[in-house]
């Protein structure tokens, strides 16, 4: 937009890793490469991104810069196992020394999968690093790759995370990857690189990121920080997410949403809870839009959660002024920005059914988000917020 001021939104930040932030950033790709000492860098992206003007150009400023860059998008929209050992033999066959982790969450999450497992030994099952006990001891610490991440849209915040969702598709299962050193080692967030994302997609991965505010700032565990970034994340996605939606060209809110992004995925450190319970599995078994999946369920796993989040609720509806404090009035906003975002009430409208309402609410309680829920439900009471979601019965 003409009256979009690109000093107020450029800066650099080192929190929780080097960022760079700002309105034609994607330009020092090349140099956030060489500075991590990659050389021959394999870029990571989905398909749809892959075909776009915007990769092309990364990839021809890595090479004028003298950069040996490859491509891979072999990555499906809820990226799978499969994905990331593709992933890892295009690595090794180009003998590249480093990530570029470039488009959404898909991108992001098979890209720093792919570079924490390409040096690994042939013998480590990635399915072995799943994020319980003290799985990540098992890879070689030293082996992980460098990446510099690029995000394209606003929601899982990714990139500044240690973890990656992968699909199991053998178990039906989404399963979450950690290693300390699976946090990027650059950021850049550029908004023009999200200046033609759809209305549609814009809606669902900004819910996606209040998902993960929403979710941290209920969490029980102590974690100031945590909270403080989640609630200021969750601020400036109300003022932000509907002028991103509206005006795709409006780089305030463009840029307000990729940090609140990334504060979201900061935050929930501190744990998230049953939409994310409730979204892994029907993910895995339905390959739905995660984003979607989190902002369907909300509203109905706040209600759930009533007992447990009186308190909490009454801050944050004081933080984002809302009219009311508590419970009844986060629920209202909720439901008031998802009709404002053409978002549907009910998981159906997803082409979502309820041939595996038990094995989802199974799935559910053995999820890892599931220990950061306020109140531990069981399998039980998993499959009735699942079925009310899916009849829209709030």
């Amino acid at each position: 937009m003409s009256d979009f001021d690109r000093a107020r939104y450029s800066a650099n930040w080192n929190y929780p890793t080097p960022i760079r932030i700002g309105a034609g950033r994607a330009e020092e790709l090349p140099d956030a490469c060489q500075a991590l000492g990659m050389r021959a860098p394999l870029l990571i992206t989905d398909p749809g991104l892959a075909a776009l003007p915007m990769v092309e150009q990364a990839l021809t400023r890595c090479r004028e810069a003298g950069l040996a860059v490859d491509v891979f998008s072999q990555i499906q929209g809820n990226p799978t196992g499969a994905n990331v050992a593709a992933g890892v033999a295009a690595f090794r066959a180009g003998d590249h020394d480093g990530v570029i982790a470039f488009g959404g969450g898909s991108g992001l999450d098979a890209a720093k999968a792919v570079a924490l497992m390409a040096r690994q030994p042939e013998s480590l099952s990635l399915w072995a690093l799943e994020d319980r006990g003290d799985n990540w001891r098992q890879a070689d610490a030293d082996a992980v790759l460098p990446v510099v991440a690029v995000p394209t849209t606003a929601g899982t915040g990714s990139e500044v995370g240690r973890a990656s969702v992968i699909t199991d598709e053998q178990a039906q299962v989404k399963r979450i990857i950690f290693h300390p050193r699976m946090l990027p080692g650059a950021v850049i967030l550029d908004p023009l690189l999200t200046r033609e994302l759809p209305p549609g997609l814009t809606a669902a991965t900004g819910m996606d990121a209040l998902s993960h505010c929403l979710e941290a700032w209920c969490a029980p565990g102590y974690h100031p920080q945590a909270e403080g970034i989640a609630v200021e994340g969750m601020r400036r996605i109300r003022d932000a997410l509907p002028r991103a939606y509206l005006h795709g060209d409006d780089l305030a809110a463009r840029s307000d949403m990729l940090v609140a992004s990334m504060m979201g995925a900061t935050a929930f450190q501190r744990g998230l809870g049953a939409m994310h319970a409730l979204a892994h599995p029907l993910g895995a078994l339905f390959d739905a839009h995660h984003g979607m999946l989190n902002a369907v369920l909300m509203p109905y796993v706040l209600r759930a959660n009533t007992r447990a989040i009186g308190e909490p609720m009454v801050r944050l509806a004081r933080y984002l002024d809302l009219p009311q404090p508590g419970v009844a009035a986060v629920i209202d906003w909720v439901l008031d920005l998802r009709e404002r975002l053409g978002i549907p009430h009910a998981l159906s409208a997803l082409g979502i059914d309820d041939s595996h309402a038990e094995r989802i609410g199974q799935m559910a309680v053995e999820d890892p988000s599931a220990g950061g829920n306020p109140i531990a439900f069981d399998a039980a009471t998993y499959r009735g917020i699942f079925e009310a979601a899916l009849a829209g019965r709030l």
